[in-house]
């Protein structure tokens, strides 16, 4: 017993902080290894983030798009989960510090805290611009967007009855335009024909983006495609439209006033405080910079995988903060902690396989770049179904979103829109009248 004990006290102690794509994914390549393996998260649960939209908008219900930590990792014995908040990182004594108090020592630490969102040094916007990072946002976003049909259905103003039908999405990245084609389907489809006094799909919803196109990161005919079929959902673009201002009424672009119900951002992140924890100088974002082998320089038996990082690519550049890229890091380090574990040597270089980027656009239109071949429109939108049902964690979670999919496809309804947060229905309202007087 007391051998047992002593074996067991004298296993690699690896500490992943983060149970997004890319811990999780160097947990599950850990799972079995002789080490004793912990991973940290602020929440109990791994959230597919490239759905999150959808429950912002009642297409899909929060528990459809996530699943606890533990049940994934429930099968391997050397892996155990801890709820609690990072405080902070010891690198000298090899400790990580919890908000609780607690301490949690280390031989090797991997930290995939991901990243955040950033309103660019404006945090006063945060409250009315709420961003879509976790399934709190999701849920307070969604209960926004009803309640403005709501509060519309009862308003007598006609001016204001406008404001309460404008939405407004901050941001022409991925999220942003596939936020916008979301909404704008929810008010013409979804709620078609559920109103007595208004006319749902006589609502506008503009996307704003400070550059000059949408989805940069894509090739431009793919941008130029994707706005087109935004415009032609009924979504009002808006290019070179940097945000001057956000208040409970609406949004101030170039000297302009566009009053709004709700407005959503979309257009920016910052890494997590890894930089910081860590004692290192931040790279562009917050980032920490790696090496190939994602360690950190200067700190010994240190990894940073995923948004968190800043990992150069092929080219030289960092690496983007898609889910592809933290998942593949994630394997790859956790292989090679799980090899070297006897001789304690350094991990390869990583490199990354573009498995390439996709962006939804409403009901039948999508675009995908495979690192210079392209694909657009219905053959885009259904490979974009099938290799996000894929990626989803578990059986269950992909066969309920394939029907929940399958059966808003066939009857244009969004089955989870309920407003489960509590505001009161006068509230926006009020402060919207008060903002223009």
């Amino acid at each position: 017993m007391e051998q047992a004990a002593a074996g067991q006290a004298r296993a690699p102690r690896i500490v992943i902080l983060g149970a997004g794509f890319g811990g999780l994914a160097a947990a599950q390549e850990l799972g079995g290894a002789p080490a004793q393996v912990t991973v940290v998260d602020r929440r109990n649960h791994h959230l597919f983030i490239p759905l999150l939209y959808q429950v912002a908008t009642g297409a899909l219900s929060p528990a459809e798009i996530a699943e606890p930590i533990r049940h994934l990792l429930r099968r391997h014995r050397n892996v155990e989960v801890v709820l609690g908040d990072v405080a902070g990182i010891d690198t000298a004594a090899r400790k990580v510090r919890l908000e609780d108090g607690g301490e949690l020592p280390y031989d090797r630490l991997v930290v995939a805290t991901g990243s955040r969102s950033s309103w660019f040094g404006h945090p006063e916007w945060r409250e009315h611009a709420p961003a879509l990072r976790s399934l709190e946002d999701a849920r307070r976003i969604r209960s926004r967007l009803l309640l403005a049909f709501e509060q519309a259905e009862r308003e007598r103003d006609a001016e204001e009855r406008r404001r309460l039908l404008t939405f407004v999405v901050v941001g022409g990245g991925a999220t942003g335009v596939e936020l916008a084609g979301a909404v704008i389907e929810l008010a013409r489809r979804a709620l078609k024909r559920e109103f007595r006094h208004i006319d749902p799909a006589a609502a506008r919803v503009f996307l704003l983006e400070a550059g000059d196109r949408l989805l940069p990161s894509m090739p431009r005919e793919l941008s130029d495609y994707a706005r087109r079929a935004l415009e032609r959902l009924g979504v009002e673009v808006r290019l070179k439209a940097a945000v001057e201002s956000v208040d409970a009424a609406g949004v101030t672009v170039a000297g302009e006033r566009q009053p709004a119900a709700c407005v959503l951002w979309g257009a920016g992140v910052a890494a997590s405080p890894a930089a910081e924890w860590l004692g290192v100088e931040a790279a562009k974002g917050g980032k920490v910079e790696v090496e190939e082998s994602l360690a950190v320089p200067g700190l010994q038996d240190v990894f940073v995988i995923g948004d968190a990082a800043a990992c150069p690519g092929p080219d030289g550049t960092p690496l983007p903060g898609l889910a592809q890229v933290a998942k593949q890091q994630g394997r790859h380090l956790g292989r090679e902690l799980r090899h070297h574990l006897p001789d304690g040597l350094p991990p390869a270089p990583f490199r990354f396989r573009n498995r390439g980027d996709m962006a939804t656009i409403g009901r039948h239109a999508a675009v995908a770049d495979f690192d210079g071949r392209t694909l657009r429109g219905r053959p885009a939108w259904l490979l974009w179904g099938l290799v996000h049902v894929y990626l989803l964690v578990g059986f269950q979670n992909r066969l309920l979103v394939t029907l929940r999919w399958l059966a808003a496809w066939a009857t244009n309804r969004f089955g989870a829109r309920l407003i489960t947060l509590e505001e009161a229905p006068g509230d926006r309202s009020d402060a919207g009248r008060a903002e223009q007087a």
